[in-house]
């Protein structure tokens, strides 16, 4: 029985808050094992609403194409970390968050994507309208 615990992997659920976009926690879900070098690069991650989100946060966070890890984790002593990536969709006015894993000597990584839409928020804009003659 003890070896069989030893060797059992978990899975582990953590949750984060946006630090810049605060009204956005994302839980994630991750396997852990409790006696490896490595933590297997498997996780998903779910984002939503739980506050507030202003035009001012908005303006705020990083609007490139690549957006910006505003989470990093160490998953192993063999360099594989884990990052969540906030990249804003500014057509659909959506905020995705991207959960990815890699190994940074090799470059591999599997991913998950959640999406927070800003409609319904105070940073939501209507999109206008241009009448045709």
């Amino acid at each position: 029985m003890l070896v069989k615990e030893v060797l059992s992997k978990d899975i582990k659920i953590g949750h984060l808050q946006d630090e810049v976009v605060t009204g956005v926690t994302c839980h994630i879900a991750s396997i852990e094992a409790n006696l490896s070098l490595s933590d297997p690069s498997d996780s998903s991650i779910s984002c939503r609403q739980t506050g507030d989100i202003t035009p001012e946060m908005i303006a705020k966070i990083d609007k490139s194409k690549s957006g910006e890890v505003v989470f990093k984790k160490s998953k192993s002593i063999f360099f594989k970390t884990m990052k969540v990536r906030r990249i804003y969709d500014p057509e659909n006015q959506t905020l995705l968050y991207l959960s990815y894993t890699t190994k940074e000597t090799e470059g591999s990584f599997k991913h998950s994507l959640s999406t927070v839409p800003l409609y319904g928020t105070k940073a939501y804009v209507e999109p206008t309208v241009n009448p045709t003659n």
